[in-house]
């Protein structure tokens, strides 16, 4: 199972739907998170984008891992639909962040 935090996830979505105006917030936030979460976050886009299945999340992540050669705040920045591909992700995951959403609204 994932050790990144629902609402960790939550935050990076609302700040990428922000756009520019969070932009400063949304960088600081993902490199303020350990490598694992690093990790984990840019599996979850990838599942949501459809690249991995939620089977294989194990094996994203560790590709995640393998293959970051640049800080990943600027790969998950600059990865359209960002916020959609989180969703998706977590959706893809089966996990429920309703109680995370309304904590941030």
């Amino acid at each position: 199972m994932l050790e990144i935090t629902p609402a960790s996830v939550v935050q990076v979505i609302f700040l990428a739907r922000e756009g520019a105006i969070a932009e400063a917030q949304l960088r600081d936030f993902i490199a303020g998170l350990n490598e694992d979460d690093k990790a984990e976050l840019t599996a979850i886009a990838w599942i949501g984008r459809g690249s991995f299945e939620a089977e294989d999340l194990a094996e994203a992540v560790d590709t995640a891992r393998a293959e970051a050669t640049i800080p990943t705040e600027d790969y998950l920045m600059g990865m359209p639909h960002l916020a959609e591909n989180l969703e998706a992700g977590l959706e893809a995951l089966d996990i429920d962040v309703t109680g995370e959403e309304e904590d941030l609204l």
